[in-house]
């Protein structure tokens, strides 16, 4: 799985044809414009959930959740200045 941080109005170009739009959102949720063609099916994990009709149905779904932090080798190094303000490496 790849993980990547876009800006806002930034898209995902998927092969020649599949494009994912990121259009902003809040601390919790993300809006985001898929450009598919029209034979692809593109259903939201909570629909699908929703239609199955058995517990071993919905188990078959893959779920992904948001890490509460990012690993350490992730994070962005600050340097404490003498003064005790904080900045980011260059």
């Amino acid at each position: 799985m790849l993980r990547m941080t876009v800006n806002t109005e930034e898209y995902i170009q998927i092969g020649d044809d599949i494009r994912i739009i990121f259009l902003g959102g809040s601390k919790n949720h993300t809006r985001v414009m898929l450009d598919v063609p029209k034979e692809i099916n593109v259903a939201r994990s909570r629909a699908l959930e929703n239609h199955a009709k058995s517990a071993e149905e919905r188990a078959k779904i893959d779920h992904y959740y948001a890490e509460p932090e990012l690993a350490e080798k992730y994070r962005k190094k600050r340097i404490v200045m003498s003064d005790g303000a904080k900045k980011a490496p260059r």
